[in-house]
């Protein structure tokens, strides 16, 4: 960025053509910007049509709100007016304050007492009169529709958080970050490159707009600078078996000796198991194998329309008990210990109940990572829940025959919308910057569909019914319900997890009806907090055996533990998984090597 003085300048005889030719690359560049936005017009006219169901909230909910605000008004306009007051006061007050500091001939900014946001890191927004002022009369009016939203009464608990939460979405949409005229980031690259980053933020979002066919999908990461197989994924194994819903990894050993009692991991076919095996420093399938266990691992199909009519009793039949039986027979075993993660760990703990229904014991113990089996309490998630969201779903997905990744990927951004949309948009469409080379963001934008009838089943019976729980979940034949599951089981949440919220993982621990329960509580959230090494010394964990108490008084009774919660599991699993024996090399006489590790499955990226 040229800061020369204006004394400077005038002393300076190259000064003036330096200018000019400054001044025709920024022409130059402002030409090329008009030229795509035409081509980004033409590209987004090809973007798909979400349904209004899915694109937000239905205006019922802000018709209730209104209706209650307005009841509110008549019966208590006191409250009203305070609010309304106290709002004014902050704004003039703000304004006033601005104005005295410009008096004095002070080109400055009042001070500024307000708390810190990482969105306002710039120096420019506390000291620039201009941009202080914008970021101050936006967190007044943040606060004051805040503070209006809370105050509503009248609405269902549900809807009120429904309404907090859209509402919070509107604010945040609305920060001057999000805006070229109002952030001194982007403003500072555009003069410093002469318009370049301008373009180059253009070019990104084109492209991006171009590779989803006319839908506007962030790119998060480099999607060049990784291949699954290739430097992420990368731990030795062997596919061993195969059918039209997953393929079964076997990962090849690395110590001499091995429990007898084979691990079983299931992903969520939500997303690629390859999150558990993204480099070998935080790989939790490299580590497991390291401590002396066959490690066996579902790589789910991704599916495309063909798959319209599998159901969850597919995947627990196709799927769980089939990977089980396989395992059983390469390794020679009479049982098995699994792992479920996610919507599969819901899905083993269905499998489990199942299973004591038909006398089946194959199942020695159970691990269950960040899983919901009482949905009564739904988090954050909750919010997408209502009847309106997912009669959506059900007409999308009768139409198309899968759930598409598209809805899944953007449904989980908005929970984070600031860190997983707003954010890198800035970085790469205002700063012009190209995506990082980030392997769990690459990760995050490798989605899979859902589906159509497994998706409904799960969010109409587990979600909204809470049938697991309560009256029970019909699956292959018969009906099950959480106390049905016997085996011990170790489940570990995640204490800022805004999918399964850590509260309700620990409800549905308590109604299981195995006698030996643990549970533990791990720092961060859905992600982090499970890919967490010991190496890193991340985080933290919390552990209490006393599982009778309710969640707050549970966490306020434990024990809390520096770093990683994956020795702690572990030392739990090495009592439930025998003793030593020979290790093994993948596959078997009835079960040759078919593909080496990460598999076909977890490359495929069908549309629908």
């Amino acid at each position: 960025m040229n800061t020369m003085t204006t004394e400077e300048l005038g002393n300076n005889e190259t000064a003036g053509p330096e200018i000019g030719e400054n001044l025709a690359t920024l022409e130059k560049n402002l030409a090329r910007v008009e030229a795509l936005t035409q081509r980004l017009l033409s590209a987004m006219g090809q973007g798909r049509q979400v349904p209004a169901p899915l694109a937000g909230p239905t205006p019922d909910l802000y018709m209730q709100a209104g209706a209650a605000y307005m009841a509110e008004m008549m019966n208590n306009p006191a409250k009203m007016i305070e609010q309304q007051m106290s709002y004014w006061s902050k704004t003039v007050q703000h304004y006033v304050e601005a104005q005295q500091v410009l008096a004095k001939g002070e080109i400055a900014a009042p001070k500024d007492t307000g708390p810190k946001d990482r969105r306002f890191s710039n120096p420019m927004w506390d000291t620039n009169p201009y941009f202080n002022y914008v970021k101050q009369q936006y967190l007044l009016n943040s606060e004051a529709v805040k503070s209006a939203v809370g105050a509503v009464e009248g609405l269902d608990p549900k809807e009120q958080k429904r309404l907090e939460y859209f509402s919070q979405q509107i604010v945040d949409l609305f920060s001057p970050t999000n805006f070229l005229a109002t952030n001194p980031d982007a403003l500072e690259r555009a003069i410093e490159t002469e318009g370049e980053s301008l373009v180059k933020g253009l070019e990104n979002m084109l492209a991006d707009i171009e590779a989803h066919d006319g839908d506007l999908v962030v790119t998060l990461a480099d999607r060049d600078a990784f291949e699954v197989g290739g430097n992420i994924g990368t731990t030795p194994g062997e596919v061993v078996f195969r059918n039209h819903l997953f393929e079964l990894i076997q990962y090849a050993p690395t110590t001499d000796k091995v429990h007898a009692t084979p691990l079983i991991l299931f992903p969520p076919w939500i997303n690629k198991f390859y999150i558990l095996d993204l480099k070998p420093q935080n790989s939790l399938i490299k580590w497991v194998v390291d401590q002396g266990y066959t490690l066996f691992v579902v790589s789910w199909v991704n599916p495309d329309a063909s798959y319209r009519e599998t159901s969850m009793t597919d995947y627990v039949e196709d799927g769980y008990l089939t990977a089980i039986a396989q395992v059983k027979e390469i390794c020679g075993v009479k049982k098995v210990n699994a792992i479920g993660y996610c919507i599969a760990g819901t899905t083993l703990s269905l499998t489990m109940a199942l299973m004591k229904k038909r006398g089946d014991t194959s199942l020695n113990a159970a691990t269950l990572f960040t899983t919901l089996t009482d949905f009564s309490d739904q988090g954050e998630v909750g919010v997408f829940l209502d009847d309106g969201f997912v009669d959506g779903i059900e007409a999308e997905v009768a139409e198309a025959g899968v759930l598409e990744s598209f809805y899944m990927s953007r449904t989980f951004s908005y929970l984070r919308s600031n860190d997983l949309i707003y954010g890198p948009a800035i970085k790469s469409y205002m700063m012009g910057e190209a995506p990082p080379a980030f392997d769990l963001l690459y990760w995050n934008g490798d989605g899979t569909n859902l589906p159509a009838t497994m998706a409904v089943e799960y969010l109409r019976g587990l979600c909204q019914g809470d049938q697991f729980a309560s009256t029970g979940f019909p699956v292959a034949g018969e009906t099950v319900h959480i106390g049905d599951v016997d085996v011990p089981v170790c489940a570990i949440a995640c204490e800022t997890d805004h999918i399964a919220a850590w509260r309700s993982s620990y409800a549905g621990v308590q109604q299981m009806g195995s006698k030996d329960k643990t549970f533990i509580l791990s720092g961060s959230g859905h992600i982090a907090g499970i890919v967490n090494p010991p190496s890193k010394v991340k985080y933290g964990h919390w552990t209490n055996p006393d599982l009778t108490l309710d969640a707050e008084a549970w966490k306020e009774a434990a024990d809390a533990h520096e770093g990683s919660w994956w020795p702690k599991w572990e030392a739990w699993l090495r009592k439930k998984s025998g003793k030593k024996v020979e290790a093994r090399e993948p596959g078997g006489p009835n079960h040759p090597p078919i593909a080496p590790a990460p598999g076909t499955y977890v490359r495929s990226n069908p549309k629908g």
